[in-house]
């Protein structure tokens, strides 16, 4: 199994949040908890000099290199066996380069495209694609490899949740399965029994990144294979031309690639819906339980439990909208996150990140504050406008009536059809004026 994150079984239901601090340029300054050591003494015999330890080092971290494109037709090679295709199916080819590259030609370079004069790329982005972008007006304020193609992790259900909110009823109850429980990786912990909405289902997918939830909503889209064809022709019309989905979780499998590019693309998308928007800030809810295993007598109930959003930016970004975290074996750290300051709303994506020199939302941080300090109208490309069908977001919406459609006033036949009524309306007002006018003088004569 390729991811090596727990189960959420395995963790404690309450999370404590994180504390934030504002900087005095208006950033955030992450808190760092210091460790106080009592000095204690120690009585020992020096090593002998055969027996002595060099000292230990640290390899310098350095921002890894893609200058020469490595990536730019599939994601680096598997570390394990998580691509291997099903018995009787085959690797798809890689997907075409286009030409000339989506969002300009700038975007075309594999190395750091930043605007002319603009400061060099924030220190300690161990991301080897990245990428900022105006998550309004689509303008790409800077990007490292941004056409390049990574595995995606968990950022894929993003793509998921973007196909499904537009499809499924958020009301209904989905009954779990033991195939929702037995999935592979992360787990909100749906169990055999237990009932869900569909909007439970989705928070668990955006907030908590359940692999289960993932499984559950798929199968309402006609099963894994069914979803990620949407997901796949989801991505098409969006021109995210270098994604293509394998599994609706992120699981890896053959075939999956996104890009930095294509990651903001999905994401703009998908915050075009007012739920999504409002799942990935959401910090904590309630999470139903399920009953005991009637097949099993020694099983109890499963009570409910709060589940809290992972994603850290959240708590510790002034301004920080949501996003979406990732991780898997082969793509390794995955993210995908906005944030608004001063009536402008950015989103910055990461590819294979690593976790030093620092932590994923933390390098998220730094490209955020790069990009809100560089002045409106610097960009070095753009995200191509969507070309997917909208939805009502309300009730009223949707009750709401279409304005008639004004008649054409050349229309010979309307005009006729005009002048009939107004004769007729005409004729009876006459005959009831004639009628009134006879009464009265009947009535003068008595």
């Amino acid at each position: 199994m390729s991811i090596r994150r727990h189960s959420r079984h395995d963790q404690s239901p309450a999370r404590r949040r994180p504390r934030r601090h504002r900087s005095a340029s208006g950033g955030t300054a992450l808190l760092a908890v210091a460790l106080t050591t009592a000095t204690l003494t120690v009585a020992y015999a020096p090593l002998p000099a055969a027996r002595a330890q060099p000292p230990t080092t640290t390899t310098p971290f350095t921002t890894p290199d893609t200058d020469d494109c490595p990536n730019r037709t599939t994601p680096p090679p598997p570390i394990d066996l998580s691509e291997v295709p099903r018995p009787g199916r085959t690797s798809p080819a890689p997907l075409p380069i286009p030409s000339p590259p989506i969002g300009g030609k700038n975007l075309g370079s594999c190395g750091v495209v930043r605007p002319a004069g603009a400061p060099q790329a924030p220190e300690g982005i161990s991301a080897t694609a990245y990428q900022v972008s105006d998550l309004d007006t689509g303008e790409v304020l800077i990007a490292k490899d941004p056409h390049g193609r990574y595995r995606p992790a968990s950022t894929i259900k993003v793509l998921l949740a973007a196909v499904a909110l537009r499809t499924l009823d958020l009301n209904k109850v989905v009954v779990g399965t033991q195939e929702d429980a037995d999935v592979d990786g992360t787990r909100v912990g749906i169990g055999p029994g237990g009932r869900y909405t569909n909007r439970q289902l989705f928070q668990a997918l955006i907030m908590a990144s359940g692999n289960d939830a993932a499984h559950a909503i798929a199968a309402q889209l006609g099963g894994d294979d069914a979803a990620v064809a949407k997901m796949n022709d989801l991505a098409q019309r969006l021109q995210a031309k270098d994604t293509r989905a394998a599994t609706p979780s992120g699981l890896d499998g053959p075939g999956m690639s996104i890009s930095a590019y294509d990651l903001s693309v999905v994401f703009r998308e998908a915050m075009s819906i007012p739920l999504f928007a409002e799942l990935i800030h959401t910090e904590e809810v309630q999470f139903p339980g399920y009953g005991a295993d009637p097949k099993n007598p020694a099983d109890t109930e499963h009570p409910g439990y709060p589940i809290a959003n992972d994603n850290l930016l959240l708590f510790n970004y002034d301004g920080a909208i949501g996003g979406k975290t990732g991780f898997t074996d082969d793509a390794r750290q995955t993210f995908v996150a906005a944030a608004q300051r001063n009536g402008r709303r950015l989103v910055v994506t990461l590819l294979k990140a690593d976790v030093r020199p620092y932590r994923p939302f933390e390098q998220a941080a730094k490209l955020l504050d790069y990009g809100f300090a560089l002045p409106s109208g610097a960009s070095v490309g753009e995200l191509p406008e969507a070309n997917t069908p909208k939805v009502a977001t309300s009730t009223a919406a949707l009750a709401t009536p279409p304005k008639p459609v004004a008649a054409d006033v050349d229309d010979a036949g309307g005009r006729h059809d005009d002048l009939r009524v107004t004769l007729m309306v005409g004729g009876i007002v006459l005959v009831l004026f004639l009628l009134a006018g006879a009464r009265q003088i009947q009535q003068r004569r008595y």
